[in-house]
């Protein structure tokens, strides 16, 4: 991130200058056209170093759900699917997104504690399911629980890829509007994890 790059680097610099018990000042870039702050190597990692906007606090709050449809699906595979590749897919996607859904939980919860303390409310947006790309609808997920064999695999396939191109508009969004680096590093993995996976699952034949 480049961030925790400018952080490293000029924490580097200071190295091999200062005295010992000398604490060098860090910059710490904010959103386009804002001033840099100023911060002590004491305060990198608070809340000071990066202080989450409404787009951050709406983009966790919407793919949690997100990713729980997502596990929603992949719980169905191992009963109902035929093809192996598709059976492992759901795998990964299950032992993906649940500990990113635990580390989005985890941001949220300190960010409703720390918020106030920093002029916030701290309150947490309601999601609306209709409001998010990519989101199953629940005829889709009937559909897709009634399904067997190749019918599975073709409408799993169908629908995850939606839901995954869907996760990744999101992402981008939130790239190009947030600005706390806890959540740009979770958008960043779920473009990295989820690019993968719709080129694996675009490749997947279903006779």
């Amino acid at each position: 991130m480049r961030v925790v790059f400018v952080a490293v680097l000029l924490a580097v610099l200071a190295g091999c200058t200062s005295q010992p018990g000398d604490e060098a000042p860090i910059l710490a870039p904010k959103g386009p056209g804002e001033q840099a702050e100023t911060v002590s190597p004491d305060e990198v990692g608070t809340d000071r170093w990066v202080a989450p906007s409404e787009a951050d606090v709406t983009y966790v709050a919407k793919m949690i759900l997100h990713h729980r449809q997502a596990l929603d699906m992949a719980a169905l595979a191992p009963q109902r699917a035929q093809h192996e590749t598709v059976k492992g897919l759901a795998s990964r996607i299950h032992d993906t997104q649940g500990p990113e859904i635990g580390a989005m939980e985890q941001w949220r919860r300190q960010y409703a504690e720390n918020a106030p303390a920093h002029g916030h409310s701290g309150s947490l947006p309601e999601v609306d399911h209709a409001s998010m790309p990519g989101m199953a609808t629940d005829a889709q997920m009937a559909a897709l629980e009634a399904a067997t064999g190749a019918e599975f695999d073709r409408l799993f396939l169908q629908l995850m890829i939606a839901h995954h191109e869907g996760a990744l508009r999101m992402a981008v969004d939130l790239l190009s509007n947030g600005s706390d680096v806890r959540v740009e590093e979770m958008a960043n993995d779920v473009v990295a994890s989820q690019s993968d996976e719709i080129a694996r699952m675009r490749a997947i034949t279903i006779p």
